[in-house]
């Protein structure tokens, strides 16, 4: 049988992907003496990749003493690369280079430019791209789109560009591979305008990859209006029914919160696949609609398509958004019934679902269960516990993972740091920040603001200043976190030079700023000062001020005594008018400052409001007797305790030895409880006996 005969068949067989026939044919090819023709050794290199029997394909080309045609070369080199075996295609490549009576050619060097691609091996590539120059082959499009596009999956993003921008011809892979290096590289607006450049200046007309690319830059870039545009340029190329066009469509109008057209591209889908339903969920799960999510959810199942980790990620995402307890144990129950192993994805929704739904003791338990091997998983049960505010626990949970191989990241030090900065645990804070040293995150200005902020609230302003001043870069949270610092110690004329050398360097305030400063005034005492700061921020600003803005202008003006004029803006001010925190803050300086009857007058509308708050009893009975109105104040008492109401024991906590010892009021039960007492009576002693000097 001669070769016009051989080489169908063995494309046949090839197609077929039988070993057994594969076995056959190659028999025949050697009882036909064809053993050593360059084109039947070729189709049976091709064919023994086929049915993945690659020692046998390499023998078909070892068989061959003296290999002078370039094109077997190439078969080998491609099928490896086809195939995935970079390594082989590479070695194979190798030998070419020292095979003197050949050189690569146009065929070859694509296909070791993707291997190079596959084992991310840059330097290499950069090597075959001096050959490129040095042989004259980068006017070939084939040959520098390979080039291109091994620089761009190797990450070498600069390179790539400079690749395309040298190009003497392009083609549309060449203009989507450099745009997917600008989405890939966070530029979304570059990849964007190359887009239009591709189109309008160059005449080429966008592919499926063109479109996705593009339209997802949309998508990160939140751009609704642009991402309708190209909607309707890929409608009009016929590209709207393209699978990857739609999911891309669902997933940019699905972040852009545009639900109604995201769900009408959903719908124009006949066969929805994985990808689309995924980005459906996506989109609801973005506004923690988790009915939704459900819904579609089971429609997915019912049309026998499988929810993977992503599906079930983001639907519990929704979950915890939406603080749905039921909905999320739907899901829940899901993963058990169906056997489905959870990752450290579902694990960590999971967790995060259960703390967000105030369910501390599931998310307890699926931990348990967790591998606990990455950060991720550490790092959802410390932030979890912070997050609710089981600020112990969270250390605990720390401590127990710096016992296992697992290193904390940016994540574990910002959430550790919140526990320590609420619990003013100084010591651990600082054992905390040697860790972040040791770890080389001193650079990091999410941490090292964590770090501040921590040392600000635990008092060691000093400290604090100095992590300032070495901070990689300032912002606007760094320089209220100082100025927030020195206004709660005191130190109001620090805070106002430092809010003005933020304005000098262009860093416009916000209303958060503002209440640190006018904050830092009431503790200062600068009561006029303050009131001038609140009229830049509503006059010179136009920031509206809110509640939280009048509490603290109210506390300004009662730390100074002008519990009227404080009054005066409550009364003026409808929207506060009756704002319980407000009227409590202004009642406490009514009895501070000795005003009677203005806090009689407040004492009856917060009684009105809350006719069971013990404390408003209580001020007012503390009132009465600081102004020695002593029948008033038993009958504020009495009715207290005609109404069965009981001051609440005031809470405290101290770090000793870096332990946090928590206690009540009147706590026996504490450890040494006899010994803490002891103490006590003897600082009581020792009061009286001040009292008696003066």
């Amino acid at each position: 049988m001669d070769a016009t005969k051989l080489i169908p068949l063995i494309r046949n067989v090839a197609e077929s992907k039988t070993i057994k026939h594969a076995k056959l044919v190659h028999q025949k090819v050697i009882t036909s003496g064809q053993q050593k023709n360059i084109a039947i050794c070729k189709n049976l290199i091709s064919l023994f990749f086929s049915c993945q029997l690659f020692q046998s394909a390499r023998l078909v080309f070892q068989s061959i003493e003296n290999p002078a045609d370039i094109t077997l070369w190439n078969s080998l080199i491609s099928n490896y690369t086809k195939n995935f075996m970079f390594d082989e295609a590479l070695q194979v490549f190798e030998k070419l280079m020292h095979f003197t009576l050949l050189k690569p050619d146009s065929y070859t060097y694509p296909s070791v430019l993707k291997a190079c691609s596959g084992l991310g091996f840059a330097n290499f590539g950069r090597t075959i791209h001096t050959h490129l120059v040095k042989n004259g082959f980068v006017a070939d499009v084939v040959v520098t789109s390979s080039l291109l596009g091994m620089y761009a999956k190797c990450g070498m993003f600069g390179l790539a560009v400079q690749v395309f921008d040298e190009m003497p011809e392009r083609d549309v892979a060449c203009w989507n591979t450099v745009i997917s290096c600008y989405h890939r590289d966070g530029q979304y607006e570059k990849a964007l305008d190359l887009f239009k450049k591709m189109k309008n200046d160059h005449g080429y007309e966008p592919d499926s990859v063109s479109f996705t690319t593009a339209i997802s830059a949309c998508s990160k870039l939140l751009n609704l209006e642009t991402g309708k545009e190209i909607h309707k340029e890929a409608m009009r190329n016929g590209f709207g029914s393209d699978a990857f066009v739609q999911a891309a469509l669902i997933d940019m109008y699905g972040k852009c919160g545009s639900l109604d057209m995201a769900l009408q591209v959903f719908n124009q889908i006949p066969f929805k696949n994985l990808v689309s339903w995924n980005s459906m969920i996506a989109g609801y799960s973005l506004k923690g609609d988790s009915k939704s999510c459900i819904q579609l959810l089971w429609n997915m199942i019912t049309q026998q398509t499988k929810p993977n980790s992503t599906t079930l990620s983001s639907s519990l995402i929704a979950c915890s958004k939406s603080s749905n307890l039921n909905h999320g144990k739907f899901i829940h129950g899901y993963i058990t019934r169906n056997n489905i192993n959870p990752d450290t994805f579902i694990h960590t929704s999971l967790v995060d679902m259960y703390f967000k739904c105030n369910n501390t003791q599931s998310a307890e338990s699926i931990f348990k269960k967790m591998a606990k091997t990455n950060v991720v998983e550490w790092n959802s049960m410390i932030s979890g516990y912070v997050s609710v505010g089981l600020y112990l626990e969270a250390l605990e949970i720390y401590k127990s993972m710096n016992t296992t191989q697992v290193k904390p990241d940016v994540i574990t030090f910002t959430s550790i740091l919140a526990a320590c900065t609420q619990l003013g645990s100084l010591e651990i804070g600082k054992d905390i920040h040697n860790s972040i040293i040791s770890h080389h995150f001193e650079s990091n200005e999410m941490v090292m603001g964590a770090v501040l902020d921590m040392y600000a609230k635990c008092g060691e302003v000093e400290i604090a200043q100095q992590v300032f001043s070495r901070l990689p870069e300032r912002d606007l949270v760094s320089w209220t976190t100082m100025i927030t610092a020195y206004g709660a110690h005191g130190e109001a004329f620090k805070s106002l030079k430092l809010f003005q050398d933020m304005k000098k360097l262009n860093i416009k305030p916000d209303r958060v700023v503002f209440l640190a400063v006018i904050s830092a005034c009431s503790h200062g005492g600068l009561i006029d000062k303050g009131c001038y700061y609140f009229n830049q921020m509503v006059n010179d600003y136009g920031i509206q001020p809110k509640v939280a803005d009048y509490s603290c202008v109210i506390d300004l003006l009662c730390r100074g005594g002008r519990v009227h004029d404080a009054y005066a803006i409550l009364q003026k001010t409808e929207s506060i008018r009756e704002d319980v925190e407000l009227l409590s803050t202004l009642f406490s300086a009514c009895k501070l400052h000795g005003e009677i009857e203005l806090g009689e007058k407040i004492a009856g509308l917060l009684i009105d409001k809350d006719p069971d708050d013990p404390s408003t009893y209580t001020v007012l009975a503390n009132m009465y007797a600081s102004t020695k109105k002593w029948d008033k104040a038993r009958k504020v008492r009495m009715k207290m305790k005609e109404l069965g109401l009981r001051k609440n024991p005031g809470c405290a906590w101290i770090e000793v030895d870096k332990k946090i010892e928590a206690f009540l009021v009147e706590d026996k039960s504490i450890p040494q409880a006899g010994k803490v007492y002891e103490c006590l009576s003897v600082l009581v002693g020792h009061m009286n006996m001040d009292e008696l000097l003066f």
